[in-house]
């Protein structure tokens, strides 16, 4: 799992497949200044620089023709700092391989993604974010940065120490340098009850403010073709722990959201016309089941079935407004979408381009299978959600640039003034910041 790089020709692959390079060269650099010594390097021979993670975006947000920089060997833990609450993580480290090592520790974040295989650089870079009534992304739990610029120094950035760079660069888009460090603030491990259950969409949606309010972290995923969601309520416990099940783990996450998925989305993409059906199996197949457990182990689940993904966050007010103009969608268009739609929140945060920037956010992302056609989805998905002033993903599919990203990003000409200082010479440029940015 993870990028792919077929070391014969030297290309690089995304996760989602949709996405390749070919960089003029690819390096895992030993250390900060190894890497620092790269960006220098890539100056004086005239080529753009980019840092690649486990290639969970579905945009071109690390393609590069440059020097390609894989920090797999930056990282590990580098400092838990008990007193202040935080933990400093060398970029490259896995979010799996932090969530594991803090709970040994008996620590946590306090919100994270559901998919935790994304570098910790990587996952901030984009955005990458859970669901959360009080507790935002996973870049706004972080308290300190470090990251080489495009002259090849080393900054390190906080509320207190350069405190420009630090509110912009903790969802900097690889556009302000490279991410060599994290400090996340932590908290004592804790417990959460998970509990999961089918509910009609349109009872989700009449009562979608008070599920929200109820619940420190609600999310629900609504299945096309049918009237049905299965939800997700998380919310802090006092124990006892009571995790899944192995035979039951084993029967709803690895057979029916990875095995059997895969199978039927794979009838689906050959014979379109079963999807409908199987939507109505697949959303009656869940049942109801409560859990208790550590954060990343209720938080996350594997996800082994490839697909391309378009998320965007909307006024937190406009979700079912949204919801009802995207089933109406699906139902008169003749699309045959297998793969549930997954309808996430979080509070209002203060940095630029997140995609919570200044208002309460509704999460609403729609899936393909991977290789099957999507083009005619998202772009309808897509034209429902910038009607709302939606604000796409960074890391996920979108057609957007950044005269629209100004209009819907009160900050935005803030950050862009902070990378004419940083990167004068566009060192981290690539196409995709180029639309998204602007030149």
């Amino acid at each position: 799992m993870g990028s792919t790089a077929s070391g014969n020709n030297g290309t690089w692959r995304n996760w989602g497949g949709n996405v390749s390079a070919r960089p003029a060269r690819q390096v895992r650099p030993a250390s900060v200044e190894e890497l620092a010594d790269q960006v220098r390097r890539a100056a004086q021979d005239g080529l753009r620089v980019k840092a690649v993670g486990t290639g969970h975006s579905f945009t071109s947000i690390a393609a590069t023709d440059g020097v390609l920089i894989r920090p797999d060997m930056l990282t590990g833990i580098r400092d838990i700092d008990r007193s202040a609450m935080t933990v400093t993580v060398a970029a490259g480290t896995p979010l799996k391989v932090l969530n594991a090592a803090l709970a040994r520790a008996g620590l946590s974040l306090t919100n994270m993604g559901d998919i935790m295989e994304q570098t910790v650089s990587g996952a901030i870079s984009t955005g990458t974010h859970g669901t959360g009534r009080d507790s935002g992304s996973i870049a706004a739990q972080v308290k300190g940065l470090e990251l080489v610029t495009a002259d090849g120094s080393v900054l390190t950035c906080s509320a207190t120490e350069n405190p420009d760079v630090f509110a912009a660069a903790r969802i900097g888009l690889g556009a302000l340098g490279i991410v060599t460090a994290v400090t996340f603030a932590v908290e004592p491990l804790f417990l959460l009850t998970a509990r999961e259950e089918p509910m009609p969409l349109e009872r989700v949606l009449a009562e979608f403010d008070e599920l929200w309010a109820e619940n420190e972290h609600f999310e629900f995923y609504w299945f096309p073709h049918t009237g049905n969601t299965n939800t997700k309520r998380n919310n802090r416990s006092a124990g006892p722990k009571a995790p899944v099940g192995r035979w039951a783990g084993f029967l709803e996450d690895e057979f029916l959201s990875n095995g059997v998925f895969e199978v039927v989305n794979r009838v689906g993409r050959a014979v379109p016309a079963t999807v409908p059906a199987i939507a109505r199996i697949a959303s009656r197949a869940l049942s109801a089941r409560t859990y208790t457990d550590i954060p990343y182990k209720v938080f996350t689940s594997p996800r082994r079935v490839r697909f391309v993904e378009m998320e965007y966050a909307i006024p937190r007010a406009a979700l079912r407004e949204v919801l009802r103009e995207l089933k109406a969608t699906v139902d008169r268009s003749g699309l045959r979408v297998s793969f549930p739609v997954e309808v996430r929140t979080a509070p209002a945060d203060d940095i630029p381009l997140s995609t919570a920037s200044g208002r309460d956010s509704a999460y609403v992302a729609v899936h393909m299978f991977r290789g099957t056609p999507y083009h005619r989805y998202f772009t309808a998905a897509e034209r429902i959600f910038t009607a709302h002033e939606g604000r796409p993903h960074w890391g996920k599919i979108h057609t957007r640039d950044a005269e629209y990203l100004a209009g819907v990003y009160p900050r935005f000409t803030e950050f862009t003034a902070l990378r004419d200082r940083l990167d004068p010479e566009r060192r981290f440029q690539n196409d995709y910041l180029r639309r998204v940015l602007g030149a």
